[in-house]
């Protein structure tokens, strides 16, 4: 037999308490980290990973105050967010996750954000699309700060040179980096070297820090932290 409706009403209402809740907890995380390094909360910037979460769950969050969205495919983002985006047109959406080239213009057309700017024949395409588009959004490129071989970004050694080159393109459309440290060790090294990277490039944004160890990116000097478990729950 299945559910009956009230059973599953309950369940909603449940599960639309706990993102509330999560997301006062999220944000109470934020402003103690903040002020433990001297900095305001206002500082920090929270991305609500929303990837495979469904359209229900956004809602939720954006009646509970949150404007910013993370996820990892533009069809996702295009399926999700058109008609919540005509309802709420402060809500910003960054993407978070690897761009194909063949999916560039889209996300060009989308994204508010893209995080994952990570290789030239990216740029070309992102230029390319900004050019067709008629819209440029915010830039930031993905570094591998741990140079992991699974993981995308651009390589810690050719950062420089690369984020030289996108500046030189972009100019300040490109406006920091993101980072992701490997799961398994002690984050903060990986977040300063990613902090002293976008200081000696004059970058403003860094975007580093989940649910596991956004206090330590944001002693690091995040600006924008990234947390999905943390708000909507463990995924399915």
């Amino acid at each position: 037999m299945g559910e009956a409706p009230n059973e599953r009403e309950s369940r909603t209402d449940s599960s639309a308490l706990n993102i509330v809740q999560n997301l006062e907890r999220v944000r109470a995380r934020i402003a103690a980290a903040a002020a433990a390094a001297g900095r305001p909360a206002a500082d920090v910037t929270l991305i609500a990973v929303s990837k495979t979460r469904p359209e229900s769950a956004v809602r939720t969050a954006l009646a509970a105050g949150q404007l910013r969205f993370g996820e990892n495919r533009v069809q996702e983002m295009a399926a999700k967010f058109s008609r919540l985006r005509a309802e709420q047109p402060d809500l910003r959406l960054h993407l978070i996750g690897s761009l194909q080239t063949n999916k560039v213009r889209l996300a060009v057309r989308l994204a508010d954000v893209i995080e994952t700017l990570d290789r030239p024949r990216l740029a070309d395409a992102i230029a390319l699309a900004i050019q067709q588009e008629g819209r440029t959004p915010t830039l930031l490129i993905e570094v591998n700060v741990a140079d992991e071989p699974q993981k995308s970004g651009i390589p810690r050694d050719a950062a420089d040179p690369f984020i030289e080159a996108c500046l030189h393109r972009f100019g300040p459309a490109l406006k920091g980096l993101m980072g992701i440290p490997p799961p398994k060790e002690n984050p903060a090294p990986y977040f300063a070297w990613l902090a002293a990277c976008a200081h000696r490039h004059g970058l403003a944004l860094l975007s580093m820090g989940m649910s596991a160890d956004l206090e330590a990116a944001i002693a690091a000097g995040a600006t924008q932290v990234r947390v999905g478990t943390a708000i909507f729950g463990a995924r399915p």
